[in-house]
């Protein structure tokens, strides 16, 4: 019987060859027609004056010389929508918010902040974290939706940080929200999804719940849900126009 040839780099041969294990490739990119991700069904629930004069009589103003926004308090079920909201982003680029209305539905908003996303992690490890965004007022007859507004000035805990700009999803964007479909909320990392980012390219991520406070047409607040335990939000993002 012959005994079994010790491996060698010099050895080859077309019959009998072993190969070497190979590390498991990450997953591919996910186009849009075969992404598992579903439209949202964009039903909006439309506040009556009475709803809408509720939550202005429970509103107050930030006091903050800078950043003029108004904040509703309470959580009322007339103006109020669950929504998952993501943070992600290389940890030494800009961070992005994705605003979803399930984790399994194609994001209907997307905007990168004028934040790093190593910066708002320390921010948030320091206690709660306020963003505003806010954009002028439109005249009457430009309609225009309050989070479809293309350009904002952005704030964190009452600085000034420049400017976030609401934008398209990407293919990348799309392949995180498609990798996190089945996270409900939790924080960690996503490997790079190329060589050329190095070791810093790595995506973080923070995905929660939200409720979506609607106070009027130039007003809206995301109020993160806590997890069990933990008493109040702890990151509050306002959309304004001023």
């Amino acid at each position: 019987m012959r005994e079994p040839m010790p491996p060698s780099s010099h050895a080859s041969s077309s019959e009998g060859s072993s190969k070497s294990p190979t590390p498991p490739t990450p997953p591919p990119l996910p186009q849009r027609g075969s992404s598992q991700l579903i439209q949202p069904s964009g039903k909006k629930k439309k506040p009556k004056v009475v709803r809408v004069f509720r939550s202005v009589f429970r509103s107050f103003p930030i006091i903050n010389p800078v950043c003029k926004i108004p904040v509703l308090q309470g959580n009322s079920p007339d103006n109020q929508q669950k929504v998952t909201g993501t943070l992600f982003g290389y940890r030494k680029g800009r961070i992005s918010l994705s605003i979803q209305e399930t984790p399994k539905c194609y994001p209907s908003v997307i905007v990168e902040l004028a934040i790093q996303t190593n910066v708002l992690q320390k921010e948030l490890t320091s206690g709660m974290v306020r963003i505003a965004l806010e954009c002028e007022k439109r005249t009457d007859k430009e309609k225009v939706r309050l989070l479809d507004e293309p350009l904002w000035t952005m704030f964190c805990n009452g600085k000034k940080n420049g400017y976030g700009m609401k934008r398209d999803a990407t293919d990348e964007d799309l392949k995180v929200m498609e990798l996190l479909r089945a996270v409900s909320m939790g924080a960690g990392v996503i490997p790079a999804s190329s060589e050329t980012e190095g070791p810093d390219g790595e995506f973080a991520y923070i995905r929660a719940h939200f409720d979506r406070v609607v106070g009027s047409k130039d007003s809206e607040t995301l109020y993160m849900i806590s997890p069990e335990g933990n008493n109040g939000p702890e990151l509050t993002i306002f959309f304004v126009r001023v």
